[in-house]
């Protein structure tokens, strides 16, 4: 199994070959891609450097799989490439999220669409990927009306820039800024870019993308996504209204049967989930389960997922894994 990794030399890029190592999956060659600037630095995997090649040496390498994380703008110049050349494609990007074309992808809840025919395929947001894992078990058994989710966001998202930013104001130290204002000892309402109904880029594709992987254009979806100075991991304040009853007793058990996640939810014990716990781990933690008060057939919950892991490299990786199980690679 030849697998390329495109953007190998970024966050995620070295996070997913941290992930296809820890997970054993068949690599027999990797193809490390990266952008010109890149090109002939080395990566490791499983002990072995490896030099980064460019895009069109990727492509003649003839790779079975190219999990890409490398941008929008990258992924629609070259995913087609990748593709038409026979390469199946995984894009951690927002490319082809939202295209009815291509496939969004959580494996727990929606891998069977895939078909061999599907050549790119898209990873969706790590936001939207923590969430979903979490309710579509509570969808299948009540049906959601509305989800109502405010997120806490780790700087990692951003990217590395993001993380020195933070790193160099907690030293007291000047560097670049990858946001306009100061992240430490502060929360930033904002991000990605405004849009005209004045909702962020991030928040609508927490509207967008839940609906289609869940298969269900229903489901009323609001969001306000919000930065923190915490490096690695996503939190999210969710409230969902059911069509139907439920039984909290019954929500727990679901929850703690449903594959890829886990539930802390003991508050005799103070146990619930933080990202300081699912650093560095693939599952999501969900806890704080209690009934909304205020309205009938609605739950609260709060959601942590190591936003780098199961929000993107090994959200990638499992598609790829599901592929190879099911002989479409």
């Amino acid at each position: 199994m030849k697998v390329a990794v495109v953007g190998a030399t970024g966050l995620v890029g070295s996070k997913m070959l941290q992930v296809l190592a820890e997970r054993n999956f068949p690599v027999t060659e990797l193809v490390p891609v990266a952008s010109e600037r890149s090109v002939g630095k080395e990566v490791e995997f499983k002990g072995n450097k490896y030099k980064v090649v460019s895009m069109a040496d990727g492509i003649a390498a003839k790779p079975a799989v190219a999990i890409f994380s490398a941008g929008g703008s990258t992924s629609l110049e070259w995913a087609p490439k990748f593709a038409e050349a026979g390469i199946t494609v995984i894009d951690n990007s927002s490319a082809w999220r939202m295209d009815p074309t291509k496939k969004l992808v959580v494996p727990e809840i929606n891998a069977d669409a895939l078909t061999p025919e599907d050549k790119i395929i898209a990873n969706p947001n790590c936001s939207t990927i923590q969430m979903v894992v979490a309710l579509n078990p509570l969808h299948q058994k009540y049906k959601i009306k509305r989800i109502i989710v405010s997120t806490y966001q780790s700087v990692t998202g951003t990217g590395k820039k993001a993380v020195d930013q933070l790193n160099n104001e907690r030293d007291g130290k000047e560097g670049e800024m990858a946001y306009k204002y100061q992240i430490d000892l502060n929360v930033i309402p904002q991000i990605d870019v405004f849009l005209d109904n004045g909702y962020t880029k991030e928040e609508m594709k927490m509207v967008n993308e839940t609906k289609k992987i869940m298969r269900d254009d229903s489901i009323r979806v609001t969001a306000t996504t919000v930065r923190i100075p915490v490096v690695g991991g996503h939190s999210e304040s969710v409230n969902i209204e059911f069509e139907n009853d439920f039984d909290l007793a019954e929500v727990k058990q679901l929850l703690s049967e449903a594959p890829g996640v886990v539930l802390q939810d003991d508050p005799s014990q103070q146990l619930y989930p933080m990202p300081l716990l699912a650093h560095e781990k693939d599952e999501v933690f969900v806890g704080r389960l209690r009934r909304d008060e205020t309205q009938p057939n609605t739950l609260n919950m709060w959601i942590v997922s190591d936003n780098l892991r199961k929000g993107a490299a090994t959200n990638a990786v499992q598609i790829a894994e599901y592929l190879q199980g099911k002989g479409l690679l």
